[in-house]
């Protein structure tokens, strides 16, 4: 199959690539600017954001093939579990330290009565 990345809706999508993309789910605006694929700035805005970073999921290899030139599959599937690896990480990284401050909170909390205990 010859490499039709960058071509816009004309490019010829490989099949191979027709995956969900963790990074473009985790990263989503930023994933679309690097991507030129600026329908992912429509995460920025609150409830929309939701809903998008599930779109983007699901449509984002898509997009990202025809939005930008790539050198080969092999290359974009590469770049594109850089950013899985790396949404991924930031997640959970943000989803412990999440938990750490509430635990550190509430009980700063209850002792200057901000929550009743």
């Amino acid at each position: 199959m010859e490499n039709t990345s960058g071509q816009g809706k004309d490019s010829d999508v490989p099949s191979e690539i027709q995956t969900w993309n963790w990074g473009a789910f985790f990263l989503n605006a930023l994933w679309g600017l690097f991507n030129r694929t600026y329908i992912a700035l429509l995460c920025v805005i609150p409830v929309v954001g939701v809903l998008m970073a599930f779109v983007l999921g699901f449509k984002g290899n898509e997009w990202a093939w025809q939005n930008k030139h790539w050198k080969s599959v092999e290359q974009f599937q590469r770049v594109q579990k850089r950013w899985a690896i790396v949404g991924i990480i930031l997640f959970l990284v943000g989803s412990i330290l999440s938990i750490f401050a509430v635990k550190i909170l509430l009980p700063i909390l209850k002792i200057f009565q901000v929550i009743p205990r």
